[in-house]
């Protein structure tokens, strides 16, 4: 009895420790620059359904601070940020966004289960593909943000 107690106290020691060493992986860094949206509604349905993953305005839920889950959790949010952000202008893979939402490639499996809110109706996912596609282009030279249009927090439009 005195071994399993032991054992369950190093394994209790080894998840506090991985826990502490994954919290260190969160991060918002500065917005440096922002996107010309082409309405407040589709700026509104991409918060609630993209910008964990594809913008430095992650919220961080508590379970994404506990091991082995904040692992995978800081690994999509690292990667959604290196090939869509739109906090730092990482737009080149922008014009792809509707389509993989419209094909339900995105959000990534499980992230509807932990964020409701995310769980668009039909008319808001019909707003937001169409939005994304005015916004940053379908990949046929279609919508204003073929340009890759952005605010660089100056105020100036590039």
């Amino acid at each position: 009895m005195a071994i399993q107690k032991k054992w369950l106290m190093i394994g209790v020691g080894v998840w506090g420790l991985l826990s502490i060493v994954s919290s260190f992986g969160h991060s918002n860094p500065p917005i440096t620059q922002k996107v010309n949206w082409d309405s407040p509604k589709t700026e509104a349905l991409f918060n609630r359904v993209c910008a964990d993953c594809h913008s430095h305005q992650t919220n961080w839920p508590w379970y994404s601070y506990v091991a082995p889950v904040s692992f995978v959790i800081n690994h999509h949010v690292n990667e959604g940020r290196e090939h869509f952000n739109i906090s730092a202008g990482v737009l080149d893979e922008a014009h792809e966004a509707a389509e993989e939402y419209e094909e339900g490639e995105m959000p990534e499996g499980g992230y509807l289960n932990f964020h409701p809110e995310a769980n668009l109706s039909p008319e808001e996912k019909a707003q937001l593909i169409a939005g994304l596609k005015a916004t940053f282009g379908d990949g046929h030279g279609h919508g204003h943000g073929d340009d890759h249009d952005h605010d660089h927090g100056d105020g100036h439009q590039h």
